[in-house]
């Protein structure tokens, strides 16, 4: 989870530079380049998996609801900073256009001194001491029995639930409908315009 977030924040930073350098390079072809590369990244889904994962239980539903927050906030800070009298002057919008990079760069300053989350050491790497651990520096010493056999019951019952690729789930009937549903709403909030507002 960790490194994929990492990951992303260095793709963020990269589009963030070439749409920077498209006013130098005399390049329309690099903002629009630029606004793929931030298209593709995966943040939001990345974000709620962390977060939700690192979280307390009694916290994880408040701590999943910031990154929707902080979405809004960042719109609102683009909208305001997008004025003529701020960054959106014919000298400045390269600056405005490369600002989506500076929480990306905080990001990947600030990540590698949190621990990789709990639930992915156990389940899938197996690594119940370092389960152990990240949830100690996560959630401060104490007793957290009770959270790691949570997720060993989570583990258990991912042993039976057989795991289905993007084509077999495509042509499985039970979920054609929710499928359906998740790919116009995904859609619809892509086409609707407010990416590029």
């Amino acid at each position: 989870r960790k490194k994929c977030l990492l990951c992303n924040n260095l793709l963020m930073i990269v589009a963030a530079s070439v749409m920077g350098c498209s006013k130098i390079a005399r390049s329309f072809e690099m903002i629009l380049i630029g606004r793929f590369m931030c298209g593709i990244s995966l943040c939001v889904p990345l974000h709620h998996q962390y977060i939700g994962e690192i979280s307390p239980k009694k916290l994880r539903g408040f701590a999943n609801s910031t990154s929707s927050f902080f979405w809004t906030l960042g719109k609102a800070v683009g909208q305001i900073s997008g004025q003529r009298e701020l960054l959106g002057s014919q000298s400045l919008w390269p600056m405005l256009m490369a600002s989506c990079g500076l929480p990306a760069l905080v990001q990947l300053i600030t990540l590698p001194f949190f621990p990789e989350s709990p639930p992915y050491l156990l389940m899938h790497k197996g690594d119940q001491e370092g389960c152990k651990k990240a949830i100690r520096q996560l959630w401060g010493e104490g007793h957290h029995q009770a959270e790691i056999d949570d997720i060993m019951k989570e583990k258990a019952t991912m042993k039976n639930t057989k795991i289905l690729s993007v084509l077999e789930l495509m042509k499985e009937p039970a979920f054609r409908w929710q499928l359906y549903m998740i790919v116009t709403l995904t859609a619809t909030v892509q086409l609707c315009g407010i990416n590029a507002v």
